[in-house]
């Protein structure tokens, strides 16, 4: 369960990691549509697991290794956007989002039978 703080905290980044992602996504990622669609902090708001969507192209891995590789430049962002609210800049753990993929699947599966 988590408490209200770590709600909090998670609308927080996700709030303005969604900014960031937004404003740099033609930058990072030519013609893709990136869309961070969770976030998740410890308990002790050390870390922070970043659920990130990707749209647009059919090898995410190389999309999500781009935005791992700027993972350094985005906490620094965080920090600086947030210094006020944290005293604690989480390390960020980015995760592909496979939801909506899930999802098509789950249709899919459905309409066949």
């Amino acid at each position: 369960m988590e408490s209200i703080r770590q709600q909090k905290v998670q609308a927080l980044i996700l709030r303005e990691l969604g900014e960031y992602i937004r404003q740099k996504n033609n930058e990072w990622c030519h013609g893709m549509l990136l869309t961070v669609t969770k976030v998740k902090v410890s308990r002790d708001f050390s870390y922070a697991k970043i659920y990130i969507s990707i749209f647009g192209q059919s090898d995410h891995n190389v999309t999500l290794d781009v935005i791992k590789s700027h993972s350094k430049e985005i906490r620094y962002y965080l920090g600086s956007k947030t210094s006020n609210q944290l005293r604690i800049v989480p390390e960020l753990t980015f995760i592909e989002d496979d939801s909506l993929d899930y999802i098509e699947n789950i249709d899919r599966l459905l309409k066949e039978n």
